[in-house]
């Protein structure tokens, strides 16, 4: 251990659960999902999900599970009672903590309704849904398979079925979109009465169908900053404050497990290509797991080594990087105590980078706390990357 170095000890836990299905892939979509050809292996693979967790418990003994995150793919694919089957058979293995916030994700495009009340009674108490815009145009354009019709009525359908903790994702900037489009959809997403939004701006990501062939009519720069910040002061007009670059919560309703995300907790990852970084306190290391990325590869080999698509310790000197890569996305930016707790390393391993970002105008250190300032966040990866 060297004079930079401290003792690590586990922070929060959490789990993400992938799920890789989804009924049609869209052009923008980089995530690892996959689209339906016939009917998918549901029951196979929720034990698949048993045997993958069961092969990584010995990483996460003894420890309290504080939420759980349902990602894909379109999760809602998979029925109430397979959800159920599944949180039944985590909750054997692992210690849930009481509370726990247990999020789904769910397309407009694929709920009929009335399952909703079945995944809150399997203990689903957070959904979030790929709304993306309230345009038919728009969405036809992202070749989502909703209409802004279907996305309101999934949306009271889940609050008749008692859900109170929902959040709307949005994306701005799409083909042949306005400003008052833009604005239409938030405001439309804040009529249903979420209380989560998240708001981002539409990417070309590698390896889409959009890098390969960009749409006609996407906006500028300088229309896409008008977009965001219309819409960021129609949210906090509305009660939903920012405290993550795209996320905006009702007050107590941020979303547990991206803050834990953000804030370098661990998280157990299963399922079809699922991340997972994990403070190891007996052997003071950091370790990232991703499991082997298609279904069916995963399928076969779930429970074994074979499914381990890759392990990778986070070495001291990559830490500080991995860590400004969310924490500074942040608000209200982050605790030196914290960073020095979740990395093991101390204060002086980012003293001389943070004081530059500050003479740079883009952080505020004060009480302890290192705090993005309105420049930093307009440039936060232009921040972050002074820690490479």
């Amino acid at each position: 251990m060297n004079a930079h170095e401290l003792t690590l000890t586990p922070p929060p836990l959490a789990l993400y659960v992938h799920l890789p299905w989804c009924v049609r892939k869209c052009p923008y979509c980089d995530f690892n999902s996959h689209g339906l050809r016939g009917e998918a292996p549901y029951d196979d693979y929720i034990d698949a999900l048993i045997r993958d967790l069961e092969h990584d418990l010995p990483l996460v003994w003894g420890r309290v599970v504080h939420s759980v995150f349902f990602g894909g793919g379109t999760p809602s694919l998979f029925s109430p009672d397979r959800i159920d089957r599944f949180l039944q058979q985590a909750s054997a293995r692992l210690t849930f903590a009481p509370g726990a916030e247990i999020t789904l994700e769910t397309n407009p495009g694929t709920v009929e309704h009335g399952p909703f009340a079945g995944y809150r009674a399997a203990g689903v108490n957070r959904l979030s849904f790929g709304v993306q815009s309230f345009d038919d145009g728009c969405l036809q354009r992202l070749g989502r398979i909703h209409s802004s019709g279907d996305a309101e009525r999934a949306v009271r359908s889940a609050q008749d079925a008692g859900y109170d903790n929902i959040n709307l994702d949005l994306m701005y900037a799409l083909p042949q979109q306005t400003l008052a489009m833009a604005e239409h959809d938030v405001e439309r997403a804040i009529a249903l009465q979420p209380t989560h939004l998240s708001h981002y701006q539409l990417t070309l990501e590698p390896n889409t169908l959009f890098a390969a062939k960009p749409p006609q009519g996407i906006p500028d720069d300088d229309l896409s900053w008008d977009m965001q910040e219309r819409c960021q002061s129609l949210m906090a007009d509305a009660g939903f404050a920012q405290y993550e670059v795209s996320a905006y919560a009702q007050p107590g309703r941020q979303c547990a497990h991206n803050i834990n995300y953000w804030t370098f907790g661990d998280y157990l990852g299963i399922g079809a290509g699922a991340h997972g970084k994990l403070t190891l306190g007996a052997d003071q290391r950091i370790l990232r797991r991703w499991k082997t990325k298609h279904p069916d590869a995963w399928l076969r080999d779930a429970g074994t080594a074979a499914a381990i698509g890759g392990d990778e310790d986070i070495l001291p000197a990559r830490r500080p990087f991995d860590f400004m890569l969310n924490a500074l996305r942040l608000n209200s930016g982050f605790e030196i105590q914290l960073y020095e707790r979740r990395t093991g390393l101390r204060y002086g391993s980012i003293q001389k980078t943070l004081e530059a970002a500050e003479k740079r105008g883009l952080i505020d250190i004060s009480n302890a706390r290192a705090v993005p300032t309105e420049l930093g966040r307009k440039f936060v990866n232009d921040l972050i990357s002074m820690f490479l």
